[in-house]
């Protein structure tokens, strides 16, 4: 398996030069906004914070809000993961019973914004997408502009392809790696190989913590989405309808198979409705006829069948994703430090994706996944 093919997918506008750059050089140059999937109501029995986090990570986070309130960080919820090197201003929930406390959480980069209250916890995925104003340091600022705008003018046009970005995958692809092996792939071209228990093939020597697995079995599922949009531009199919696809409703709605690609090439083409990808699981809402042999063919090219996700439960259900997503805001400004871009992405779809085709310089290890 070639996990670059992965890792660093092919481009939509690899023909365009990029501008390289540093991102991330002060936590102020990568700013985030929730976009939440509804207001709180105003009443409940969970007090809903806009709170804004200055260089912290995620997980971090949600430690610190528990530790200063006096609760588990079970009771902290949230929608989204968000970058630690950045300025990020997301929804957090809580017991009313913390309200008294509030006062606790402001300092050492921590700032509540607002409070209000809502009838239920949020929950991962209660989440619209999310705002990113984003400065490009160490430019060259006289032919940037330039350079980007061209970037910019063709996936305003085409859209972006929505892979995973790097971070999903861990650093080097090691998450990518262990989860492959879990699935029942060898990866002998990762960095750090897991050994295979004498038990079978799949189980590495080491104990995994319900943490690590589900993370590892999410990121070969990403790396599978990502094997199989990347060979679908590769082979000029990216705008298309196939027989047999499953389409989305854009923004949000249900899913359907294209059993007339010609109606639905139309309805693609005016932005109404886009192919989903799989994210392949026990339940995946199936494809057919042409559609379907090629998702076949990314499982087959692995040595997986729909079976391979059978044994994993709840960590394997397997869902659908859009493989494009159209970016109807995405801006550039010129400033005396470097080149400021902003845009607005649905949950779950990365910047760095983004960035990279403007860029086009290695963003491996920049950032955390934005989801």
């Amino acid at each position: 398996m070639d996990s670059e093919f992965i890792l660093r997918p092919p481009l939509l506008t690899a023909d365009l030069p990029g501008i390289g750059g540093r991102i991330k050089t002060l936590p102020e140059d990568f700013e985030v906004e929730e976009i939440p999937a509804y207001p709180p109501s105003g009443s409940g029995e969970f007090l809903y914070l806009w709170v804004e986090k200055r260089d912290m990570g995620a997980e971090y986070f949600v430690r610190q809000v528990a530790a200063r309130l006096g609760i588990s960080s079970g009771d902290v919820g949230t929608a989204g993961l968000k970058d630690r090197r950045a300025v990020t201003r997301q929804m957090v929930s809580i017991p009313i019973s913390t309200e008294l406390q509030l006062s606790r959480l402001d300092g050492d980069g921590i700032r509540v914004l607002n409070v209000s209250r809502h009838t239920n916890k949020l929950r991962p995925g209660h989440l619209h997408g999310n705002r990113f104003r984003i400065l490009l340091r160490e430019i060259e600022l006289a032919t940037a502009s330039e350079r980007a705008a061209r970037t910019v003018s063709r996936i305003n046009v085409h859209g972006l392809p929505n892979y995973y970005g790097p971070q999903r995958f861990g650093r080097a692809g090691e998450t990518l790696a262990l989860g492959m092996q879990l699935l029942g792939a060898w990866m002998p071209e990762s960095p750090h190989p897991q050994p295979l228990s004498p038990k079978g093939r799949g189980e590495p020597k080491r104990r995994l913590t319900p943490f690590l697995k589900k993370l590892a079995i999410s990121a070969a599922q990403s790396g599978l989405f990502n094997h199989y949009l990347g060979q679908r531009w590769c082979d000029g199919l990216l705008h298309r309808v196939l027989p047999g696809d499953v389409m989305a409703k854009v923004p949000f709605g249900g899913l359907f198979v294209a059993e007339d690609p010609a109606t639905e090439q139309a309805r693609f083409d005016h932005r109404e409705i886009v192919p989903a990808g799989p994210i392949f699981g026990r339940k995946t809402f199936p494809a057919n006829d042409e559609a379907a042999a090629r998702e076949q063919a990314v499982l087959a090219a692995f040595g997986f069948s729909a079976a391979s996700f059978g044994s994993f439960g709840k960590l394997a259900q397997g869902t659908r994703r859009h493989n494009l997503v159209f970016v109807d805001d995405l801006t550039l400004q010129t400033e005396a430090e470097g080149l400021r871009v902003s845009f607005t992405l649905p949950a779950g779809s990365y910047a760095t994706v983004l960035l990279g085709e403007i860029m086009k310089n290695d963003l491996l290890d920049d950032g955390e996944a934005v989801e």
